[in-house]
């Protein structure tokens, strides 16, 4: 297992304010193409199921080119739902697209859910 060093670190703030934290980290990751780190941040029931070595060729590294985490909707103490905008290019054109995605605390910290 891949350890989050650098990423889990204590956050003080609101829910809304650490998941968008993360998630605009575990982003920043992607786009530069450290695999590594974004798995960093997948739930650990997640990593449980899933190695680096499948998360590294699920990723399309270079593909993303920016990404904005916009908003962060927490339902309750340990779900959040956020959204935001990813900036990608497919052939040839710069394209933007919406995201969502789930964050639930666990272990007493925020983790992507991937659906």
């Amino acid at each position: 297992m891949v350890g989050v060093s650098g990423c889990a670190g204590i956050v003080s703030g609101s829910p809304e304010q650490v998941v968008k934290e993360r998630a605009q980290a575990r982003w920043d990751a992607l786009v530069k193409g450290d695999v590594k780190t974004a798995y960093g941040y997948l739930s650990p029931g997640t990593r449980a199921v899933t190695t680096l070595k499948t998360y590294e060729t699920s990723v399309s590294k270079g593909f993303w080119k920016s990404a904005n985490v916009g908003k962060v909707e927490c339902r309750n103490t340990d779900n959040c739902e956020v959204s935001g905008t990813i900036r990608y290019t497919f052939q040839g054109q710069e394209i933007s697209t919406p995201f969502r995605e789930t964050w639930i605390k666990s272990e007493s910290e925020w983790w992507y859910v991937p659906r």
